[in-house]
């Protein structure tokens, strides 16, 4: 979620990671590569307000394509650990839930962007709404996202929550209301725990 010092997080577990010896490849969306970041410029603009959520979900969507083949592909061949920061379960929370366009919908408009490639794992930064807003608020500008109103992230929040109860085994959740060197501690053995796992 918004404020939830996912930022901070991201280039936490990149060095943790590193530590471990993976060879990490670092991205983000929407971005990730030029054109994915042109539009991402796009739907992040404050002064795109008018944009309908359909048009929203399927620009990220695109964005997503972009990024999969440019970046995460060929990173994943290459025997490389891929750490986003948001993918699919973002559009889903977010313009499924959010925007409500339902899970479905948005299901199916990210399936041929995805094309099967999916995360082995996501952590969900989890922060209650208040002090979430006490974060976002020491920013300068928010996006157009971040300027929603409380109800889009309630509904967010709820949907991110239905992801996790769906698929308990793929997720994370950390306490994100801790200081940001508990937080990391939390979620980097968590992680490293799962990654073990998965390679015995």
């Amino acid at each position: 979620m918004d404020g939830s010092g996912k930022t901070t997080q991201m280039a936490a577990m990149e060095d943790a990671l590193d530590r471990w010896g993976f060879e990490v490849i670092r991205s983000r969306e929407p971005g990730g590569c030029p054109i994915s970041e042109k539009i991402r410029a796009l739907l992040l603009d404050p002064e795109n307000k008018a944009m309908d959520e359909t048009t929203e979900a399927i620009l990220y969507a695109a964005a997503r394509a972009q990024h999969v083949r440019q970046v995460i592909r060929p990173a994943l061949k290459a025997g490389k650990t891929v750490l986003c920061d948001r993918f699919v379960d973002s559009s889903v929370a977010y313009q499924g839930g959010g925007r409500q366009l339902g899970v479905d919908t948005v299901l199916n408009i990210n399936r041929p962007a995805v094309d099967g490639t999916m995360p082995m794992l996501t952590v969900y930064l989890d922060i209650d709404r208040e002090a979430a807003l006490r974060r976002r608020a020491a920013s300068s500008q928010l996006d157009r996202i971040e300027q929603a109103d409380d109800a889009f992230r309630t509904r967010t929040e709820a949907a991110y929550h239905e992801l996790i109860r769906r698929e308990p085994e793929r997720f994370i959740v950390v306490d994100a209301a801790k200081p940001a060197e508990e937080v990391s501690r939390d979620m980097t053995e968590k992680v490293i725990q799962r990654l073990m796992e998965a390679e015995a």
